[in-house]
């Protein structure tokens, strides 16, 4: 079965070269690399030209300036000739049997068949190399043994699916800047089958670097949750908690009784607890001071990401509203 690697870059310089090293170690090789170019400003397009120029990858180069994620990802896939498409992005390492991994049970060569699924599953991983990512990382990816394999919706980071699939769904939704792969893993799911979660295709990235680069990109998220309609629930906890509980408690500490301190300090300990778990086991390779240093960041990321959440959502939701008669916007509906 003929297997297609496609990504998406834009500005990715040197590090591109990380990706494309780990793709040509792959013990099962691509058949073909499709890269599109969203309009680098840097040296991204020379980079991949040249290694297609050298024969180390079957890669072809595609260059479509403006194109946001999901007209990459789309132009990608057209262009591709595989029955599978296999899904990662720009900056990450691919482990190395990666592209093995997601492609057997489409090939049989797994306990669930091929024409039982919509799609295979991969895993991500964080790659820290600071105390500051090691936080970042420990604060906002879940560990393997929290993940449902049953409900568990791939990034397309580490995922892969049959061409026909992705035409069946009408391709990723190019009205949406952001978390485009969840519409398209949902779009799947309902209309093809549902994914085979295989950890063993693991991904490896580098988190945010800087909290502002994070609130960026938490911020663009929970827009693109409001232009989808996504986690209601979700979000209005998250306001509730904030706006109603925590200053109720504040309230009731300040004029009833200073036992409600205990109330909300005993609310935040259970807001960081996943994360501290997570990140005593990221720990070894620092030292006192630096381990410090990473456990004093995971509240404060905790708190930028939900405060760039609170003001991203309902900016996604005054989006969907002004856009409420295009009918794309409407996206679980059966076509």
């Amino acid at each position: 079965m003929k297997a297609s690697v496609i990504v998406t870059v834009l500005n990715e310089g040197p590090a591109i070269e990380r990706l494309l090293e780990s793709l040509v170690d792959q013990s099962r090789g691509p058949d073909e690399v499709v890269i599109v170019d969203g309009g680098s400003t840097d040296a991204t397009v020379d980079i991949l030209k040249a290694w297609a120029a050298s024969g180390r990858l079957p890669l072809r180069v595609l260059v479509e300036p403006g194109a946001n994620i999901s007209h990459g990802r789309n132009a990608a896939i057209a262009d591709a000739t595989g029955d599978v498409i296999a899904s990662t992005d720009a900056g990450v390492c691919l482990e190395r049997g990666w592209l093995e991994a997601l492609v057997a049970p489409f090939e049989g060569k797994s306990e669930t068949p091929g024409p039982a699924v919509g799609g295979v599953s991969g895993w991500f991983v964080a790659d820290p190399q600071t105390p500051f990512e090691t936080a970042m990382g420990a604060t906002v990816l879940p560990s393997l043994r929290e993940i449902k394999a049953e409900t568990f919706l791939p990034s397309s980071r580490s995922v892969a699916f049959r061409k026909a699939a992705w035409a069946s769904v009408g391709g990723y939704p190019e009205w949406l800047d952001y978390c485009e792969d969840l519409i398209f893993d949902l779009r799947v799911r309902d209309l093809v089958g549902p994914f085979l979660f295989v950890p063993e295709a693991r991904v490896h990235f580098r988190p945010r670097t800087m909290l502002r680069a994070f609130f960026k990109q938490y911020y663009r998220y929970a827009r693109g949750d409001g232009k989808a309609d996504l986690w209601r629930r979700r979000h209005a906890i998250r306001y509730g908690t904030y706006l109603v509980a925590t200053p109720a408690l504040v309230v009731l500490a300040l004029l009833h009784s200073p036992w409600w301190w205990l109330a909300l300090m005993a609310g935040a300990a259970a807001y960081v607890a996943t994360p501290y778990r997570r990140l005593v086991l990221m720990l070894a390779p620092y030292g006192l001071l630096d381990r410090l240093k990473a456990a004093l960041l995971v509240p404060v990321i905790r708190l930028v990401g939900d405060v760039a959440k609170m003001i991203g959502y309902p900016a996604g939701l005054a989006w969907r509203w002004r856009n409420r008669r295009r009918p794309e916007v409407h996206w679980w509906r059966r076509e």
